[in-house]
């Protein structure tokens, strides 16, 4: 049996790893939460080792061509209505990409188009509101 309980729980605006420590990182919806998404993404890429990768998937709004996020926002009641989820600050838009270039090298995947419905449900590449969530991979 696997065991899947967290063997660390860590501050990604303050990893405490040294410089390129990992070869690959998964952040799977997590950035939308930390109020300094900036400071995660740089603590993320600093940790990853030249040549890893790093895939971070958010909750992201296609509709939109620029990020929401307001600090005023601060009721569970209206981070639900804004942003979706109680414990989010913020609502990613098309310029995401834009945002982890700011150090990563960016390449997104359309896996639904590549894998098919089936898999890529399998493999929860789908978005329970959009029916679509594209793989952002970054590397350094």
């Amino acid at each position: 049996m696997i065991d899947l309980r967290v063997m660390m729980n860590i501050n990604i605006p303050n990893i405490p790893f040294a410089d390129a420590s990992f070869d690959a990182i998964l952040c799977n919806h997590v950035l939308e939460r930390i109020p300094d998404d900036g400071k995660a993404m740089r603590e993320l890429y600093r940790v990853l080792k030249p040549n890893g990768w790093a895939i971070l998937q958010v909750h992201l709004d296609n509709n939109l061509a620029e990020t929401f996020e307001d600090p005023q926002i601060t009721s569970e009641s209206d981070r639900i209505k804004f942003y979706g989820q109680k414990d989010h600050v913020r609502l990613y838009g098309q310029d995401y990409k834009n945002r982890l270039e700011a150090g990563f090298q960016v390449q997104v995947h359309d896996y639904i188009q590549e894998l098919g419905t089936d898999l890529a449900e399998k493999y929860r590449l789908v978005s329970e509101d959009t029916n679509t969530e594209d793989v952002y991979f970054c590397t350094k």
